[in-house]
């Protein structure tokens, strides 16, 4: 079902051009292949998938091949697909580059002469040939009497534009830009090395409720087993922070459940129970508080020590200063706050060594049960999609080989080895400002305006579902996937707001997010957690697989994931490193990350550094797209590190000078956003009404 059947609003809202290119590139890609293409000056390609066969011989029952033999016709023998819903083996024309776009060229399918040809708005002009990249401005100079006087070998006929006359026009569309916080038609200046398609299976509806209802029991399991074994809660977000650090490490194939992991029991949980053992600590508000929570640790150190088998020493020790604090209580009257937590401090001091070493073990089985069950549940996953490819006569294709020629390619979105599967229908129900779609019973909750933003993001990159058909289907297998992640706790999903991400492109030339999502990007070529869910929306795949060569980025992990931001900084100094082109990274962190502000500070790529001080900034909510519109924007508790990293060609090109970071500071001055919105109330964007350009002579 297309989407303006099922959201009729949203087809009134805005249309799609019809000229848009990546549009007409799919429409002619057969004239395309055999056409040679010319090649900029950058000398970059567009990748070139290798082609991949998949066996269409029939077996008889010795394994010997049968020929002339059919299909059976329950097996469906299709060709790998991508995310733009082409064979791999299929040419796609790369983008102009930035330099031709900012001299006002584009690019145009003509449908009479069956090829492409290229059209300056500025100047008028039609060219069948590939632009040339001049070293003048048009719009200042149009005629380049400053430049050398050399055509670069263009035929100076091919300039001339044709008569007003003979052009003929025709009928104008509207080209509707969706307002909203977001800019998704600001194109990228991100130049990768060609890479392989994915591994990894398309998702289907019944195989993403099945998974979360695994890792659903999972994190149950995980709370039941603190409880049991150490009488705690499980420690607030540590199975989220679990998952992101497991995947950093994770060779197993499930994109969410870690199933090949080394080492299995994970530092960070492992310290993060430890910590909470015998008592979750918390900062007391008030004196009689914190009067409170010394008693209260002092008696279950005790209780801990005398029930289990330990050192004498280590029940000597903790018993001893356990009973001198309670004595201590008893007895002193009038003690401040400041005393009551210097004694705390002083107590925790003398007996967690101890405690830490009797309940090593038993912390140490935590950790490795829930790694263990993960690995099960991840197998039984894998088991469920492999009977339902089967069923649907899909044939699960080996890996692609590996890329051995290091073709330079503008960033393209994740592509997929694997067929998709035919997908289920999926309910929804418009409400207002909100969307509610359903599958097999479970409501997932999606304000309608970043619904409409899903659909733009989806018109960009997936090209096979031209008619929407498995729109609402994949979007409610992204919307189940983060509802699964993320559980009630929006901190990994927090993002930049909107003037900072203006700023950062005005000034410096971003065009790229390293960590978003198809929920909380700005622009539309970003980094995500799940590249099977977030392919069909733009995604990039994962910042530790993205062999950048040249472009402007900015950095922005998800706050307390120690492992990620370490590889990421790690793989960010391995590109600067690498590459001689203009490479910029701008690293947003949390000021109280002393680890990493100290990696940085060493680091020989390092420009310039601001701190933002806390409770003078904003972030957007994680959960943006579900939330209120008044509760978005989140005050900052801590204060955030602005770290430029550079090689010197990005330097040159996109420096952190004294006026540029001034307008970033500008930027986040708290209350900008609400400038940003008005403005846009007051004087919105006016729909341009856009015609085909005329054909070259």
């Amino acid at each position: 079902m297309e989407l303006q059947n099922c959201l009729p609003s949203m087809k009134n809202d805005y249309k799609m051009n019809e000229m848009n290119d990546q549009q007409e590139i799919m429409n002619n890609v057969q004239g395309w292949n055999t056409m040679a293409m010319p090649m900029s000056s950058h000398d970059i390609m567009i990748p070139v998938p290798i082609k991949i066969q998949p066996s269409l011989g029939i077996l008889d029952q010795n394994n010997i091949p049968m020929n002339n033999a059919s299909p059976h016709p329950s097996v469906i023998h299709t060709s790998p697909q991508t995310p733009h819903g082409l064979p791999i083996n299929t040419y796609i024309e790369p983008e102009l580059p930035i330099e031709l776009l900012q001299q006002g060229w584009k690019k145009f399918w003509s449908k009479r002469e069956n090829r492409p040809y290229f059209w300056n708005k500025l100047t008028g002009e039609s060219l069948w040939e590939f632009p040339p990249l001049r070293q003048f401005d048009v719009t200042s100079d149009p005629l380049g009497i400053t430049s050398d006087g050399q055509h670069n070998g263009t035929n100076p006929m091919l300039l001339k534009k044709r008569p007003a006359e003979e052009i003929v026009l025709g009928p104008a569309t509207k080209k509707m830009i969706l307002t909203g916080p977001w800019e998704l038609e600001i194109p990228t200046n991100v130049v990768i090395f060609e890479r392989s398609p994915s591994t990894m299976s398309q998702p289907h509806p019944d195989i993403e409720f099945y998974r979360g209802h695994l890792v659903a029991k999972l994190r149950q399991c995980y709370q039941e087993l603190c409880q049991s074994r150490e009488n705690i809660n499980a420690p607030k977000e540590s199975f989220n922070r679990w998952l992101i650090e497991r995947k950093v490490v994770d060779t197993g194939t499930d994109p969410l459940l870690p199933s090949q992991c080394y080492p299995e029991v994970s530092l960070r949980m492992y310290n993060e129970i430890m910590n909470d053992i015998p008592l979750r600590l918390a900062k007391p508000k008030y004196t009689a508080d914190a009067r409170k929570q010394l008693s209260i640790y002092a008696e279950a150190a005790k209780n801990l020590i005398e029930s289990r088998n330990t050192l004498q020493e280590s029940r000597k020790v903790v018993k001893w200063n356990t009973e001198d604090t309670l004595q201590w209580l008893r007895k002193t009257v009038g003690a401040t706050y400041v005393d009551f937590q210097e004694r705390l401090n002083h107590l925790k001091m003398q007996c967690q060594p101890h405690i830490a070493q009797t309940v090593k073990d038993s912390v140490e089985g935590i950790c490795s049960k829930v790694y263990h069950l993960s690995v099960e549940y991840a197998r039984k996953v894998k088991e469920k999609n492999s009977e339902l490819l089967i069923a649907q006569g899909i044939t699960e294709m080996a890996p692609a080989p590996a890329v051995l020629t290091l073709h330079k390619v503008w960033c393209y979105p994740v592509q997929f080895v694997t067929p998709a599967p035919r997908l289920p229908p999926v309910e929804y129900m418009a409400d207002k400002e909100q969307t509610y779609v359903r599958f097999n019973g479970e409501r997932l909750l999606i304000n309608t305006v970043y619904l409409q933003k899903l659909e733009q993001l989806y018109r960009y990159s997936c090209y096979e579902d031209k008619k929407m058909e498995n729109f609402m289907a994949r979007v409610w297998c992204l919307l189940k996937r983060y509802s699964v992640f993320c559980s009630n706790s929006p901190d990994t999903q927090v993002s930049v707001p909107v003037p900072i991400l203006e700023s950062l492109h005005r000034n410096f030339g971003v065009t790229f997010e390293c960590f978003a999502s198809p929920l909380n990007c700005y622009f539309r070529q970003y980094c995500s957690a799940f590249p099977d869910t977030d392919a069909y929306f733009g995604s990039r795949g994962s910042i530790l697989d993205l062999n950048a060569v040249s472009g402007s980025f900015v950095v922005n992990p998800p706050i307390h994931c120690d492992d990620l931001i370490e590889a990421a900084l790690n793989h960010i100094d391995r590109l600067l490193s690498e590459s001689s082109e203009p490479l910029s990274f701008i690293i947003f962190l949390a000021d109280g990350e002393t680890t990493f502000i100290q990696k940085l500070d060493s680091s020989q790529f390092k420009r310039r550094q601001v701190v933002i001080p806390a409770y003078e900034h904003y972030y957007r909510h994680g959960f943006q797209y579900s939330v209120p519109k008044t509760d978005v924007n989140i005050r900052s508790p801590t204060s955030t590190l602005v770290v430029w990293l550079q090689n010197n060609a990005g330097c040159q090109r996109w420096s952190p000078s004294e006026d540029r970071v001034e307008a970033l500071l500008e930027a986040f001055r708290p209350g900008r956003e609400r400038d940003r919105d008005r403005q846009e109330l007051l004087s919105p964007t006016p729909n341009s009404l856009l015609g085909p350009p005329p054909l070259p002579v």
